[in-house]
């Protein structure tokens, strides 16, 4: 397999770390959606990251689609962040508050960065879902005492909350941060601490376009 896409991206790296813990090998392609637009184009006519070359040469885009993928090549026994029933339910809908969350952090860095003059609404907008959200994800996260969200096992859902506030806390490190948030807090470092983050990491830097 081949994963495009930097390790600053949330939806990258929660590809990675899904692959990582599965045991599955792949290349890195580290292209950019700016810097490499043609390159990825190759491959993704969306020209988005990530996107994911499997063996046989079928490409996938959407990270929580690849994910979905990915734990069905493995199987039940073996996709640990997977879950099932009612708890698989939690996972999707609290995964997805968490993926969005990134989505519109995406959103408010590229008006602010890469406009020439920022309209005010759409970041107020975007600034407001932000913080909303990371407010919602505090209290789920509270008011759970297993190690993870569910239990003590990592699941998907640990995962893109954890890549999206690593990469809300550097990529928009003063509009946001986790000082009054202890729950979130305490699971980045939680996560980032494991072996399988480590090896999916990478200090934010915004690509420009050519």
């Amino acid at each position: 397999m081949i994963l495009i896409g930097q390790y600053d991206s949330p939806f990258v790296r929660r590809v990675a770390v899904a692959l990582k813990t599965y045991g599955l090998p792949y290349e890195h392609n580290t292209w950019s959606v700016w810097g490499h637009t043609e390159e990825i184009a190759q491959y993704n006519p969306l020209r988005r990251v990530p996107t994911l070359v499997m063996d046989d040469g079928e490409v996938l885009t959407e990270s929580s689609a690849m994910l979905a993928i990915v734990d069905d090549i493995v199987g039940p026994e073996r996709a640990t962040l997977a879950r099932t029933g009612r708890t698989g339910r939690d996972l999707q809908r609290l995964a997805a508050f968490a993926a969005q969350t990134a989505e519109k952090a995406v959103s408010l860095l590229y008006e602010r960065k890469l406009r020439e003059t920022v309209f005010p609404l759409w970041a107020d907008r975007c600034r407001a879902q932000v913080n909303e959200t990371l407010d919602f994800l505090e209290a789920e996260r509270a008011r759970r005492t297993t190690p993870w969200l569910f239990d003590d096992r990592l699941s998907h859902a640990d995962v893109v909350l954890a890549t999206m506030l690593r990469f809300v806390t550097e990529a928009l490190s003063d509009e946001f941060d986790l000082a009054g948030r202890p729950a979130l807090k305490a699971h980045s470092a939680r996560a980032e601490a494991l072996p399988v983050f480590q090896d999916a990491s990478q200090p934010f830097v915004l690509s420009q376009p050519k």
